[in-house]
């Protein structure tokens, strides 16, 4: 099975670009993903033998970025080389290669600056319909925690969908954040009557976030929620120092027109100043579970089963498991597999049944080594 399928890259050949290479080969190896690089050259220069050579150190370049990923036993295809406009290339050459993810360094950024995303990176999330996945400069991808700011629309329903499978594969710490925004308007007659307010609000946030969190799997994750008061942005990267976040999930809303040229408020401030690495979802996903159909060997079968269930396709990984038995009735880690699937899904009964058939199953074979061990001893 495949969750996340294809990842383009995006060189620069620039000091950044080695941490880039190494966090798209952890990625890539977690995923078993395959890696498109591509670099784009500049569209404004003149001199024709000086664009042969600038060509010509791309290619081999990029030859060098596939040599280092076959070495690391990662798949990639045939690197891209374009020019134009960055921004441009790329987001076009994800389109055209049907990538699952943009993957690139966050860019350079002068010592002091307050914002800390490149003029590139941030045209590209802006600009592009697929997730981008930025990686900030000398900050290792070694993800142990991570942050997911939700605000309960659909764009952040798709983030932490993906954020709890990008929890689940890294093995990692899930903080789910809804910053409830507070009423500051001077309208209130009196003090206490905007505190009232903004209790009920509070209350009322924190039903809306609970009744949110029902529609996701989170059994068996290493999660906790929080629900701070304030500013969505200054919270979030409070959030992010204090709790010292390894990676960044965020759903920005898609747009048309030319609206689509901003990623609203909070996202922009949040990316321009977050310290790590972080990813951004628009209107696709990272994550697209991808199964192979008309698996006859069992082996496979339970194998597939095993990794959708730890990844918490649990509807999947019972259509896997009940494919096995159909092969063979009398398969037992397909029964011990359903077993465990409904210990997780809380049905302690069908859990049982199963866990049964297990164990008849078991001794049934136990009995009839027994049996023909004894034939043997009586010559018969």
């Amino acid at each position: 099975m495949k969750l996340l399928e294809k990842i383009l890259i995006a060189q620069d050949f620039g000091k950044s670009s080695e941490n880039v290479i190494s966090s798209a080969i952890e990625l890539a190896k977690i995923f078993e993903s395959t890696i498109v690089p591509i670099h784009v050259l500049p569209d404004n220069v003149v001199d024709e033998k000086v664009r042969t050579i600038l060509n010509e150190t791309a290619l081999a370049k990029l030859d060098e970025t596939t040599t280092l990923m076959k070495n690391e036993g990662v798949k990639s295809d045939k690197p891209i080389l374009m020019v134009g406009a960055p921004h441009e290339a790329i987001v076009r050459a994800a389109i055209d290669v049907n990538t699952n993810l943009i993957l690139l360094g966050s860019g350079e950024t002068k010592k002091g600056d307050t914002f800390r995303l490149g003029t590139t990176a941030e045209r590209i999330i802006q600009k592009s319909e697929k997730p981008v996945f930025v990686i900030k400069e000398s900050v290792l991808l070694n993800v142990h925690h991570i942050l997911c700011p939700v605000d309960f629309s659909d764009a952040s329903k798709r983030a932490l969908k993906n954020a709890i499978i990008m929890a689940r594969r890294f093995k990692s710490e899930l903080t789910i954040l809804a910053v409830c925004e507070l009423e500051g308007s001077t309208w209130f007659t009196s003090e206490k009557d905007k505190e009232k307010e903004n209790e009920l609000r509070y209350k009322l946030h924190k039903e809306e976030f609970d009744a949110f969190l029902r529609d996701f799997n989170l059994i068996d994750l290493n999660w906790t929620k929080e629900i701070p008061r304030g500013n969505p942005s200054e919270k979030i990267l409070s959030t992010i120092s204090r709790k010292m976040i390894d990676l960044l999930i965020m759903g920005t809303a898609g747009r048309t027109g030319l609206n689509r040229m901003f990623m609203g408020s909070v996202t922009e401030k949040v990316v321009r100043e977050v310290p790590c690495s972080f990813l951004t979802l628009k209107s696709e996903d990272v994550i697209s579970l991808q199964l192979e159909t008309h698996i006859k060997d069992i082996k496979q079968l339970h194998k597939t089963a095993l990794e959708l269930l730890e990844d918490g396709f649990y509807e999947e990984a019972k259509d896997h498991f009940k494919a096995c038995l159909n092969i063979n009735a009398m398969h037992v880690p397909a029964y011990k597999g359903l077993a465990n699937l409904y210990e997780k899904l809380n049905q302690p009964e069908k859990a049982k049944i199963y866990r049964n058939n297990a164990k008849e199953i078991m001794d049934k074979i136990w009995y009839t080594k027994v049996e023909e061990e004894a034939r043997k001893q009586r010559g018969s």
